[in-house]
């Protein structure tokens, strides 16, 4: 991953749902199904996707200690 942020939290619910993103550097947007579809095909390596019971998909940063690169 480059040293700066790869993709931010463009949007985000009421509840602190993250809803929109953005590539920094491609300055693609794109919705949260969308980002999660885009991890599980292997496009960000540095995130992973969380599925709830609900079915909802929650894309994350992976664990690595550092808060500086958390999606939010």
């Amino acid at each position: 991953m480059s040293k700066g942020r790869k993709v931010v939290v463009t949007d985000e619910s009421a509840t602190g749902l993250n809803r929109r993103f953005r590539d920094t550097l491609t300055g693609d947007s794109m919705t949260r199904g969308q980002f999660a579809t885009q991890i599980e095909q292997g496009k960000y390596p540095e995130y992973h996707v969380r599925v709830f019971e609900d079915g909802r998909r929650i894309p994350a940063s992976n664990p690595n200690g550092k808060e500086s690169d958390n999606l939010g």
